[in-house]
């Protein structure tokens, strides 16, 4: 049975989809105005091990996610430069080459990550027409108005406004990046379609019933969502940094134009922090996966570093803890090439350990406790190891680690390197160790003659044949 935490409810339910032949779900992708760093990529990371979790109990899901390619402004409110236009401008290129860079950058990612890719992935832009048509219905039905600079959906409508967060409607401000505006009727009001400046021609607007302008951030969620997954839908994720405005505004539009809720169970993976304090571009440590790649780091030691915690409590990164999570990923492959065989494929798992991993993970996706059974799987000495690499192999559909794939061609590796070269190969790391660095360049020369380089790298020393 898989339970959720639901943000709308507050608490863990079992999941019930809404159609027994398939889920669907949204995720918030990217806006595409710069590199996604790690804090996204752990958000993005939650969502996938939730999709793969789905797939994992039987459920065939639709999976869709936007990108935001515009309207999404700087400080995430009404007010402010479009993210999209303002990267364009610094990079001297246009607002389509700039959102396509950074379109394809994200979708590298994702592979480098092992991210599996959403069945549908949509671009604000190309979706004008349903958002517009969207914010005619609001209009209609008496919850927009327009001021000089654009359409705003009217907050005071809405009774129960604001109930993802749990707070009162005034109290939704508190902490919450939203400019003071004398011409909204309630402060909490936001932007459904902004009008472009007199003074200055945009890169991106649009025709409208209201004149040339472009939309609001949030109405492109609520009108693409439904249109690929209905008017109710399982579920929507994001990252919690979400929750007090963008989601709690989807809510606000959807539910005003059908009169019910449109999704049953909201999902909120918490902050990556760094170094114990906020991470941002401006502080200079928002890291893209290139810059972990720089320093020698494999990508798939991040997504093992995020299940050390749980994806609702906030993870702290520094490049220590990345290192640890490095060494441990490259212990993880080595346990498992110490038993590869490509022999296990006809085996059967475990059903004792498949038992275990599975509740595990059905309890809201608690990849911190899965890493454990995964570690107490591979030192079980009571198994045989074909059973165990197809245990591995099983609980891998859900880590997306490459466990068997790195196990098999790390064993490749070091079976074609001498017994000998790798012996001493320990002792030098031994007298490294000891820092007694005459006797390492002693035995690095000597594993040199014999035809072999020793390099030190951040992640642990690397045999190469030369």
């Amino acid at each position: 049975m898989l339970k959720l935490y639901n943000s709308l409810s507050k608490k863990k339910e079992e999941f019930k989809p809404i159609k027994l032949d398939g889920v669907g779900m949204y995720a918030c992708g990217p806006t595409v105005y710069d590199f996604a760093h790690i804090g996204n990529m752990r958000t993005y990371l939650m969502e996938d091990i939730l999709f793969r979790t789905l797939s994992f109990n039987g459920y065939k899901t639709k999976y869709v996610q936007n990108i935001t390619d515009v309207g999404h402004l700087v400080g995430d409110g009404d007010e402010g430069e479009d993210k999209i236009e303002k990267g364009a401008r610094i990079a001297g290129k246009s607002a389509r080459e700039i959102a396509d860079f950074y379109t394809k950058a994200y979708e590298e990612d994702l592979l480098k990550l092992n991210i599996k890719k959403p069945e549908i992935i949509i671009k604000a832009t190309d979706h004008i027409k349903e958002q517009i048509e969207m914010i005619q219905q609001l209009e209609k039905l008496g919850f927009a108005y327009k001021t000089s600079d654009g359409i705003y959906f009217d907050t005071g409508k809405l009774k129960d406004y604001g109930k993802l967060t749990g707070l009162k409607k005034e109290n939704i401000l508190e902490g919450a990046r939203v400019e003071k505006n004398p011409e909204k009727i309630n402060e909490t009001d936001f932007a459904l379609w902004k009008f472009s400046p007199k003074d200055k021609k945009r890169q991106m607007e649009w025709e409208s019933p209201w004149g040339i302008g472009f939309p609001g951030w949030h109405i492109e969620c609520s009108a693409m969502s439904i249109k690929y997954l209905g008017e109710l839908f399982d579920i929507h994720a994001g990252g919690v940094d979400h929750l007090p405005i963008h989601h709690t505004n989807e809510i606000a539009q959807n539910e005003a134009v059908y009169g019910h809720k449109t999704v049953n169970y909201w999902i909120h993976g918490a902050f990556l922090l760094v170094n114990g304090g906020r991470m941002g571009k401006s502080l200079g440590n928002a890291y893209p996966i290139g810059e972990l790649e720089k320093r020698g780091f494999d990508p798939l030691a991040f997504r093992y570093f995020t299940f050390y915690a749980h994806y609702r409590q906030p993870l702290n990164f520094t490049w220590q803890a990345l290192e640890g999570a490095q060494k441990s990923y490259n212990n993880l492959i080595n346990k498992v090439s110490e038993i590869y065989t490509d022999n296990f494929k006809d085996s059967v798992p475990d059903t004792k350990y498949l038992e275990r991993f599975s509740k595990t993970i059905n309890d809201d996706l608690n990849m911190p406790v899965a890493i454990v059974v995964l570690w107490e799987l591979l030192k079980d000495k009571n198994m045989s190891d074909n059973i165990k690499l197809k245990t591995v192999s099983k609980f891998d559909e859900i880590f997306g680690l490459s466990l068997l794939e790195k196990a098999k061609i790390n064993k490749e590796k070091i079976q074609e390197i001498p017994k000998e070269i790798i012996s001493l190969s320990e002792e030098r790391n031994v007298a490294r160790k000891n820092k007694d660095w005459a006797k390492a360049d002693e035995i690095r020369l000597k594993i040199l003659d014999m035809g072999y380089l020793v390099k030190d790298e951040e992640i642990g020393t690397k045999i190469i044949k030369r």
